[in-house]
Protein backbone atom coordinates (compact mmCIF):
# COMPACT_ATOMS: atom_id res chain seq x y z
CA UNK A 1 0.00 0.00 0.00
CA UNK A 2 2.79 2.45 0.90
CA UNK A 3 6.26 2.55 -0.56
CA UNK A 4 8.81 5.19 0.44
CA UNK A 5 12.09 5.16 -1.45
CA UNK A 6 15.31 7.02 -0.56
CA UNK A 7 13.57 9.82 1.34
CA UNK A 8 15.79 12.79 2.19
CA UNK A 9 14.73 15.89 4.10
CA UNK A 10 16.65 18.81 5.56
CA UNK A 11 15.75 22.01 7.35
CA UNK A 12 18.49 24.47 6.51
CA UNK A 13 21.78 22.82 7.40
CA UNK A 14 20.10 20.18 9.54
CA UNK A 15 19.70 16.86 7.73
CA UNK A 16 16.71 15.12 9.31
CA UNK A 17 16.07 12.16 6.99
CA UNK A 18 19.04 10.58 5.21
CA UNK A 19 17.65 7.95 2.88
CA UNK A 20 14.54 6.31 4.36
CA UNK A 21 13.19 3.20 2.64
CA UNK A 22 10.08 1.37 3.80
CA UNK A 23 7.09 -0.61 2.56
CA UNK A 24 3.81 -1.03 4.43
CA UNK A 25 1.08 -3.48 3.51
CA UNK A 26 -2.66 -3.00 3.70
CA UNK A 27 -4.03 -3.82 7.16
CA UNK A 28 -0.68 -3.47 8.94
CA UNK A 29 -0.13 -1.58 12.17
CA UNK A 30 3.39 -0.17 12.11
CA UNK A 31 4.90 1.81 14.97
CA UNK A 32 7.77 4.26 14.51
CA UNK A 33 9.99 4.91 17.52
CA UNK A 34 13.21 6.75 18.24
CA UNK A 35 14.64 9.60 20.27
CA UNK A 36 13.21 13.10 20.03
CA UNK A 37 14.56 14.79 16.91
CA UNK A 38 15.27 11.50 15.13
CA UNK A 39 12.89 12.37 12.29
CA UNK A 40 9.80 10.32 13.21
CA UNK A 41 7.22 13.07 12.83
CA UNK A 42 8.96 14.43 9.74
CA UNK A 43 8.65 11.02 8.08
CA UNK A 44 4.98 10.80 9.06
CA UNK A 45 4.26 14.26 7.65
CA UNK A 46 6.01 13.36 4.38
CA UNK A 47 4.04 10.13 4.00
CA UNK A 48 0.91 12.14 4.80
CA UNK A 49 1.81 14.73 2.12
CA UNK A 50 1.90 17.51 4.72
CA UNK A 51 5.59 18.14 4.01
CA UNK A 52 7.66 18.02 0.82
CA UNK A 53 10.70 15.88 0.10
CA UNK A 54 14.07 16.91 -1.34
CA UNK A 55 14.84 13.53 -2.86
CA UNK A 56 13.06 10.22 -3.22
CA UNK A 57 9.45 9.18 -3.76
CA UNK A 58 6.36 8.16 -1.82
CA UNK A 59 3.72 5.94 -3.41
CA UNK A 60 0.32 5.29 -1.83
CA UNK A 61 -1.78 2.73 -3.67
CA UNK A 62 0.60 3.11 -6.64
CA UNK A 63 0.11 6.91 -6.73
CA UNK A 64 3.35 8.92 -6.56
CA UNK A 65 1.85 11.55 -4.31
CA UNK A 66 4.69 14.06 -4.39
CA UNK A 67 4.34 14.46 -8.16
CA UNK A 68 0.72 15.62 -7.85
CA UNK A 69 -0.40 19.22 -8.23
CA UNK A 70 -1.38 21.00 -5.02
CA UNK A 71 -5.07 20.72 -5.88
CA UNK A 72 -4.89 17.00 -6.69
CA UNK A 73 -2.75 16.42 -3.60
CA UNK A 74 -5.29 18.14 -1.33
CA UNK A 75 -8.10 16.04 -2.79
CA UNK A 76 -6.06 12.84 -2.44
CA UNK A 77 -5.13 13.64 1.16
CA UNK A 78 -8.73 14.37 2.09
CA UNK A 79 -9.99 11.13 0.55
CA UNK A 80 -7.23 8.65 1.35
CA UNK A 81 -5.37 9.75 4.51
CA UNK A 82 -6.71 10.19 8.02
CA UNK A 83 -4.72 11.98 10.72
CA UNK A 84 -4.74 11.62 14.50
CA UNK A 85 -2.45 13.98 16.42
CA UNK A 86 -1.35 14.30 20.05
CA UNK A 87 -3.49 17.43 20.33
CA UNK A 88 -6.99 16.67 19.15
CA UNK A 89 -7.45 19.88 17.10
CA UNK A 90 -11.21 19.73 17.59
CA UNK A 91 -13.01 22.99 16.84
CA UNK A 92 -14.35 24.23 20.19
CA UNK A 93 -17.48 25.89 18.81
CA UNK A 94 -18.70 22.70 17.09
CA UNK A 95 -20.34 19.58 18.54
CA UNK A 96 -18.77 16.12 18.41
CA UNK A 97 -20.94 15.23 15.41
CA UNK A 98 -20.05 18.44 13.57
CA UNK A 99 -16.32 17.97 14.22
CA UNK A 100 -16.41 14.46 12.80
CA UNK A 101 -18.29 15.66 9.71
CA UNK A 102 -15.80 18.36 8.69
CA UNK A 103 -13.58 16.25 6.34
CA UNK A 104 -16.72 14.88 4.66
CA UNK A 105 -18.05 18.40 4.12
CA UNK A 106 -14.68 19.39 2.61
CA UNK A 107 -14.98 16.39 0.26
CA UNK A 108 -18.38 17.66 -0.87
CA UNK A 109 -20.53 15.01 0.78
CA UNK A 110 -24.20 15.94 1.37
CA UNK A 111 -24.88 16.95 4.98
CA UNK A 112 -27.34 14.12 5.66
CA UNK A 113 -24.97 11.45 4.34
CA UNK A 114 -22.03 12.89 6.31
CA UNK A 115 -24.02 13.12 9.53
CA UNK A 116 -25.31 9.55 9.14
CA UNK A 117 -21.76 8.23 8.64
CA UNK A 118 -20.46 10.33 11.56
CA UNK A 119 -23.22 9.02 13.81
CA UNK A 120 -22.37 5.44 12.88
CA UNK A 121 -18.70 5.98 13.69
CA UNK A 122 -19.43 7.66 17.00
CA UNK A 123 -21.76 4.79 17.89
CA UNK A 124 -19.01 2.30 16.99
CA UNK A 125 -16.67 4.23 19.30
CA UNK A 126 -19.24 4.20 22.13
CA UNK A 127 -19.88 7.93 21.87
CA UNK A 128 -23.50 7.93 20.69
CA UNK A 129 -24.52 9.81 23.85
CA UNK A 130 -22.01 12.59 23.12
CA UNK A 131 -23.16 13.71 19.66
CA UNK A 132 -24.25 17.19 20.73
CA UNK A 133 -21.48 17.79 23.27
CA UNK A 134 -18.75 20.31 22.53
CA UNK A 135 -15.07 19.48 23.18
CA UNK A 136 -14.99 21.37 26.49
CA UNK A 137 -17.71 19.03 27.79
CA UNK A 138 -15.72 15.87 26.99
CA UNK A 139 -12.85 14.00 28.64
CA UNK A 140 -9.45 13.76 26.98
CA UNK A 141 -10.10 10.16 25.98
CA UNK A 142 -13.48 11.07 24.49
CA UNK A 143 -11.93 13.94 22.53
CA UNK A 144 -9.28 11.62 21.12
CA UNK A 145 -11.91 9.07 20.05
CA UNK A 146 -13.79 11.87 18.28
CA UNK A 147 -10.53 12.75 16.51
CA UNK A 148 -10.26 9.09 15.45
CA UNK A 149 -13.83 9.17 14.11
CA UNK A 150 -13.01 12.34 12.18
CA UNK A 151 -9.97 10.59 10.68
CA UNK A 152 -12.19 7.70 9.56
CA UNK A 153 -15.11 9.68 8.12
CA UNK A 154 -13.97 9.50 4.47
CA UNK A 155 -12.95 5.81 4.64
CA UNK A 156 -9.24 6.59 4.16
CA UNK A 157 -6.70 4.05 2.99
CA UNK A 158 -4.44 4.78 5.94
CA UNK A 159 -4.46 6.40 9.38
CA UNK A 160 -1.34 8.33 10.41
CA UNK A 161 -1.10 8.90 14.16
CA UNK A 162 1.50 11.20 15.75
CA UNK A 163 1.88 10.54 19.50
CA UNK A 164 -1.87 9.81 19.75
CA UNK A 165 -1.74 8.84 23.43
CA UNK A 166 0.74 11.55 24.43
CA UNK A 167 -1.83 13.63 26.34
CA UNK A 168 -3.89 10.75 27.73
CA UNK A 169 -3.86 9.09 31.13
CA UNK A 170 -2.88 5.41 31.34
CA UNK A 171 -6.46 4.07 31.17
CA UNK A 172 -7.39 6.27 28.19
CA UNK A 173 -4.14 5.29 26.48
CA UNK A 174 -4.96 1.59 26.92
CA UNK A 175 -8.45 2.14 25.50
CA UNK A 176 -6.99 3.97 22.49
CA UNK A 177 -4.53 1.16 21.82
CA UNK A 178 -7.34 -1.41 21.97
CA UNK A 179 -9.39 0.79 19.64
CA UNK A 180 -6.66 0.72 16.98
CA UNK A 181 -6.65 -3.09 17.10
CA UNK A 182 -10.45 -3.14 16.86
CA UNK A 183 -10.42 -0.81 13.84
CA UNK A 184 -7.87 -2.98 12.07
CA UNK A 185 -9.93 -6.11 12.78
CA UNK A 186 -13.23 -4.51 11.72
CA UNK A 187 -12.17 -2.33 8.78
CA UNK A 188 -8.74 -3.79 7.88
CA UNK A 189 -7.45 -0.30 8.64
CA UNK A 190 -3.76 0.46 8.07
CA UNK A 191 -1.93 2.47 10.74
CA UNK A 192 1.45 4.17 11.00
CA UNK A 193 1.90 5.33 14.58
CA UNK A 194 4.71 7.56 15.82
CA UNK A 195 5.00 7.02 19.56
CA UNK A 196 7.16 7.10 22.67
CA UNK A 197 4.68 4.78 24.37
CA UNK A 198 6.33 1.37 24.58
CA UNK A 199 3.06 -0.45 25.10
CA UNK A 200 1.58 1.08 21.96
CA UNK A 201 4.75 0.27 20.03
CA UNK A 202 4.55 -3.37 21.13
CA UNK A 203 1.00 -3.97 19.87
CA UNK A 204 2.08 -3.11 16.33
CA UNK A 205 2.80 -5.79 13.76
CA UNK A 206 6.18 -4.15 13.18
CA UNK A 207 8.26 -1.61 15.08
CA UNK A 208 10.57 0.65 13.07
CA UNK A 209 13.33 2.52 14.90
CA UNK A 210 14.69 5.74 13.41
CA UNK A 211 18.14 6.87 14.49
CA UNK A 212 20.15 9.70 12.96
CA UNK A 213 17.74 9.97 10.02
CA UNK A 214 17.70 6.34 8.94
CA UNK A 215 15.72 3.23 9.84
CA UNK A 216 17.80 0.85 11.92
CA UNK A 217 17.86 -2.73 10.64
Amino acid sequence: MIKATDIHKSYGELKVLKGINLEINEGEIVSVVGASGAGKSTLLHIIGTLDKIEKGSVEINSNNVHLMSEKKLSEFRNRHIGFVFQFHHLLPEFTALENVCIPAFIAGEPRKKAETRAGELLDFLNLSDRLTHKPSELSGGEQQRIAVARALINNPSIILADEPSGNLDSQSSLELHQLFLKLRKTFNQTFIIVTHNEELARIADRKLTIKDGIIMM
